[in-house]
């Protein structure tokens, strides 16, 4: 019985990916180099789960409470065989994901190159970020309700927030 954390209410973009994951220290060590704050002061190399656990410190979280992720404005397809191919380029500036969050949700953001671009340079690319109050939330959910599925979670959500 699963419940509505958050859902997109409108996208230029068109592909999330919810599978890549992100990548640790040792990872992005392995793909970027080395890329230390002693020489690179704050254009040093991030890493994705490092990024995160240090927001979610800040609520008592750890990494036994960091579980999936999704990684906005990138694309990944799965092949014949399987194997997870990244679409360069799925993105464009300007690109905007709005969600409707029907209840209280920690969201925890970080921006940093996906797992499985091919790109040899560590280049984050700038994001921006807007938080507003829904005018009409019962409309903003309204506009979710395109399957059963989404009913009943939404559904679910109402009853819990009782």
């Amino acid at each position: 019985m699963g419940r509505v954390l958050a859902g997109i209410v409108a996208d230029s973009c068109g592909w999330h990916d919810p599978f890549g994951g992100i990548l640790n220290a040792d990872e992005t060590r392995e793909k970027y180099g080395a890329g230390r704050y002693q020489e690179l002061r704050n254009g040093f190399y991030r890493n994705g789960v490092d990024n995160l656990l240090v927001e979610m410190g800040k609520w008592d979280l750890g990494l036994e409470d960091l579980l999936m992720v999704v990684n906005f404005f990138s694309k990944v397809t799965v092949d014949e065989d399987g194997r997870f191919q990244f679409i360069s380029a799925n993105s464009r500036a300007g690109d905007y994901v709005e969600l409707f969050a029907p209840m209280d949700v920690l969201m925890v953001l970080t921006a940093l190159p996906h797992p499985q671009d091919p790109a040899a340079e560590y280049a984050p690319r700038p994001i921006q970020l807007s938080w507003y109050q829904a005018d009409d939330a019962q409309a903003a959910a309204e506009a979710l309700f395109t399957r059963d599925e989404n009913q009943r979670a939404f559904l679910n959500t109402q009853l819990f927030a009782l």
